[in-house]
C-alpha cells in the first residue's frame, strides 16, 4: 500500500459452524488511513472473496468497509 505501514491482519472462517466450511475473510484491524484505492489494491491481493477494513465511527463502536476482488 502507498506510504503504507504494518497492520495487523487476520483471515477468519465466516458464515460457517463447522470449520474450513465457510467463507475466507482477510479482516484488517486498523484500516484508519487506508484509500479507498488501496483497500481494492489489497483485497485483489488477498484474492479472498471479501476483504473487511474496521474503521473508527463518530456515532457507533466500529464502522466496517467489505471490498471484493472487483470492487
Amino acid at each position: 500500500m502507498a506510504g503504507s505501514r504494518r497492520r495487523r491482519f487476520a483471515q477468519v472462517d465466516v458464515f460457517a459452524e463447522e470449520a474450513y466450511l465457510g467463507n475466507p475473510d482477510a479482516v484488517v484491524l486498523d484500516g484508519d488511513g487506508i484509500t479507498e484505492r488501496d483497500m481494492a489494491q489489497f483485497a485483489r491481493w488477498t484474492n479472498l472473496s471479501e476483504t473487511t477494513y474496521v474503521l473508527p465511527s463518530a456515532v457507533a463502536d466500529y464502522r466496517l468497509r467489505i471490498f471484493t476482488t472487483r470492487w
